[in-house]
């Protein structure tokens, strides 16, 4: 039986490692949050010590941690004492930056890597739908493919080592500029006395039509599913939002790219998370759009 190491057992981690269980690998977790290795537990984690310890029978080694900081951190603890040969997949959403440095740390040991960042949040990670976006050699991320199976919905290669954070970076850029794009058309509509459903039943048919509207639409009623019907309970958190912006512009930056767009969308989820819905699901700043709080 394969044994896989998942280090970060948190919002995502977690239910990702619970499909690795019932796709029947063994999975060997670590995290530093007690009530995250009890969730684990219950999924079929067995629950190791320390990440060192996780990784020491481990064919493959899932990292799923906040920061480029813990990821590099995690990696020169680990990657000396992984099992020869073993695969190391990162899908924290990182800067590039970061993400190559981990590919360097893992190679000085003879390893193969991928960098590969998630969409879906955590009800993709739930029904194993997230989309994968991988970055590394290819014969990595043919290694890599089958163990990403149980928890994907599509799994892309995008490149080389780094790719899969920069496609991670600039969807997630795209899609907090598309949410604050269909906030403000519902305010203006709501002022201008038209109704949520006749916007929706005409934008989502017409040429407005984006997955901020019809998969996510931030206003309770036309689409049930979406965090609007549950009082903005994430989902994706605006927290996270504003990291993935934030990591935009820092990137951007880097390599002189103009992301006007993306920068003011980055300066309204900081106003929106320092009013205190750092918590609330990135949806609601439709409320920050009207005045309201979430």
């Amino acid at each position: 039986m394969t044994t896989i190491a998942f280090i970060g057992l948190g919002n995502m981690g977690n239910p990702m490692a619970a499909n690795l269980v019932k796709a029947g690998y063994a999975v060997h977790g670590f995290d530093l949050v007690p009530e995250n290795l009890v969730i684990a537990r219950e999924h079929g984690v067995v629950i190791m010590a320390n990440a060192v310890a996780a990784v020491k029978d481990a064919d493959a080694v899932i990292t799923m941690l906040p920061a480029g900081k813990h990821v590099l951190s995690v990696y020169a603890d680990i990657a000396a004492k992984a099992k020869k040969g073993a695969l190391f997949i990162d899908s924290s959403t990182i800067d590039v930056e970061s993400a190559r440095k981990a590919h360097a740390t893992a190679a000085k040991h003879g390893l193969l890597t991928i960098d590969a960042p998630v969409s879906g949040g955590t009800g993709g990670a739930a029904a194993g739908t997230l989309t994968f976006m991988a970055g590394g050699s290819k014969d990595a991320f043919a290694k890599a493919e089958p163990i990403l199976k149980p928890m994907a919905g599509r799994i892309v290669h995008c490149g080389d080592d780094g790719a899969g954070q920069a496609a991670k970076i600039c969807n997630n850029m795209i899609l907090g500029i598309s949410m604050i794009g269909v906030a403000e058309a519902f305010v203006l509509a709501e002022k201008l006395g038209l109704s949520h459903q006749a916007l929706f039943d005409v934008a989502s048919t017409s040429s407005g039509q984006c997955w901020s509207l019809t998969t996510y639409c931030p206003v309770p009623g036309p689409v049930p599913t979406s965090p609007a019907n549950n009082g903005y309970k994430p989902g994706f958190a605006a927290a996270l939002m504003l990291k993935d912006l934030k990591l935009s512009q820092e990137a951007a930056q880097s390599v002189g790219a103009a992301t006007p767009l993306g920068a003011e969308a980055a300066q309204l989820y900081a106003l929106f998370n320092a009013q205190g819905d750092a918590g609330a699901d990135f949806s609601g700043i439709i409320n920050f759009l009207r005045g309201d709080p979430a």
